[in-house]
């Protein structure tokens, strides 16, 4: 089983190689995944779980390392709903650009600009946080997950 970031046959995967997302970025290793905020934040709290080896497919996890996972995204989905006062939560499993299982996991906000659209219809300018609220953005979703 080849973890993100070692050596192996998934060394193409730019995830797998590092290449993606960043690691200052990181918001917490978990058993199957590790989360990360999504590098533009123009809704709030955006966030990638990212499996922690590579596969590009749902099928291709073991059902209890999927239910583990599965439990994971819910998880970081909940922690996002009290930090941000969500009114929805959005989820995003594609894989085109990135070949590898990893979520979009997305709150959606009482302020929201487009509440009944997609995220990704949305046209908008990347929001980009400068690091100190980046990682007071990290530290406070952080803290929801370890409780």
């Amino acid at each position: 089983m080849t973890r993100a970031g070692e050596a192996g046959p998934a060394t193409a995967c730019t995830v797998c190689r590092g290449g993606w997302p960043q690691a200052a970025d990181r918001i917490a290793t978990l058993g199957e995944s590790a989360v990360y905020l999504h590098d533009d934040q123009f809704f709030p709290g955006w966030s990638v779980l990212v499996l922690r080896r590579h596969a590009t497919e749902l099928f291709e996890l073991e059902p209890d390392e999927r239910a583990r996972l599965m439990s994971e995204v819910s998880g970081v989905a909940h922690a996002l709903k009290l930090v941000f006062d969500a009114r929805k939560i959005n989820y995003a499993l594609f894989g085109n650009l990135v070949p590898h299982v990893h979520w979009h996991v997305i709150p959606r906000l009482p302020t929201d600009p487009a509440p009944l659209e997609a995220v990704f219809a949305i046209p908008h300018q990347p929001v980009r946080l400068g690091e100190v609220e980046r990682s007071d953005r990290i530290a406070g979703i952080r803290r929801h997950l370890e409780r």
